[in-house]
């Protein structure tokens, strides 16, 4: 199975100010994004590498209470941070198939949509335990769309992901059967630790 770091998802309570906060840290603007219709959140995006890019999310005062909590763990989130991760694929089925075989169940494949400011619907699939969020990746196919570190602000690179957790032993199973390739260290508390370059230099986002 042949996958990669598709993008790395930073939520945070306030999405204008979370914007901010980075373009201070590391130098460039997220931008782009949109509305994610029916789960209240919306977001903005800054590539990463030709096909990598950092989702910044928080919930959407625009929109109305969603029927069901928001992904990731956003509605409890109080302080910015790294809440999740995708590796893309071009076969999901397979991919998942893959991963339930090798003994972790990534959940059902669903579909994901986004609307854009412009009105333009931006559709992808992945699978469910992307709902939750965590140190292990959900998987996520783009199909015919292209990939949206395409169009996101450039000027950051991703050199490093690894993954932080109190049993390193139960984790590394279920990232290699989803296909991640990521070092877990020993913690006291699970999370997600990217070192990023830009035009700010080296920085660490958790």
């Amino acid at each position: 199975m042949s996958v990669r770091i598709d993008h790395l998802i930073y939520a945070a309570p306030d999405l204008d100010a979370a914007v901010d906060a980075v373009e201070e840290r590391f130098g460039v603007r997220a931008a782009g994004g949109g509305r994610h219709v029916g789960l209240g959140t919306h977001n903005r995006l800054l590539a990463l590498g030709p096909h990598t890019y950092l989702e910044i999310i928080a919930p959407d005062p625009r929109q109305p209470e969603p029927a069901a909590h928001r992904p990731f763990g956003v509605d409890g989130v109080t302080e910015p941070g790294l809440v999740g991760w995708a590796v893309a694929c071009d076969d999901i089925d397979r991919a998942r198939d893959e991963a339930v075989a090798a003994g972790f169940d990534p959940g059902e494949v669903i579909d994901g949509q986004r609307r854009t400011a412009s009105g333009d619907v931006v559709r992808w699939r992945l699978t469910s335990n992307a709902l939750a969020g965590g140190v292990v990746p959900f998987l996520i196919s783009w199909g015919g769309t292209p990939s949206p570190a395409i169009s996101a602000p450039a000027g950051l690179v991703l050199e490093s992901l690894h993954v932080e957790h109190p049993d390193p032993a139960l984790i590394t199973p279920r990232l290699r059967a989803v296909g991640a390739d990521a070092e877990v260290r020993l913690a006291a508390a699970p999370g997600l630790v990217a070192q990023l370059a830009g035009p700010t230099g080296r920085h660490l986002l958790r």
